[in-house]
């Protein structure tokens, strides 16, 4: 473990550096690009396993990069593409707080139609492993969440997030 994160931090010195060769106008290559971009997702997926493993949560993991824990099952149905849902959410950072973001206390019920409605690409994913009434910790990388610039107001560039979900109704 020791050293994988020595390695990881050699790593990121060595893409810190890069950073400043950019601040200094050299460009970097395609391969430099794509590696900073290998060597970020798999810290970032470390990080989230990581959390997964002190919360003793017996995660699922997609090959998309969702993690999900269903610790309420429902019954009935799951949603398909087109369908109509309507979920309870808080969305969280995966902070040493788990600070809260959004809620669907202050801003209502999401309501959305799967794969085709302006919302994170991981929750049209997750919402289909769930039925009526199941409640689900999702965790969604930067790249399924919102990307590399976050948004305005609560959430940081390059953020893994953490959604507490409730599968409500399916239309």
């Amino acid at each position: 473990m020791l050293f994988v994160l020595s390695c990881v931090s050699k790593n990121k010195d060595n893409l810190l550096n890069n950073e400043i060769d950019l601040k200094n106008n050299r460009e970097l290559s395609t391969e430099e690009l794509i590696e900073i971009n290998k060597t970020w997702i798999r810290d970032e997926a470390f990080r989230i396993d990581d959390f997964c493993r002190r919360h003793s949560w017996p995660v699922k993991h997609t090959q998309t990069g969702v993690r999900y824990y269903i610790y309420k099952q429902g019954s009935g149905k799951y949603p398909k593409v087109d369908d109509v849902v309507e979920i309870e959410f808080k969305v969280r950072l995966l902070d040493a707080d788990t600070t809260l973001c959004y809620s669907s206390e202050e801003s209502g019920i999401a309501k959305f139609k799967v794969e085709k409605d302006y919302i994170e690409t991981g929750i049209h994913e997750a919402v289909t492993y769930l039925n009526i009434g199941s409640e689900a910790f999702v965790i969604l990388p930067h790249y399924l969440a919102h990307g590399l610039i976050g948004n305005a107001d609560k959430i940081p560039p390059l953020s893994p997030v953490l959604y507490e979900i409730k599968l409500l109704s399916i239309n």
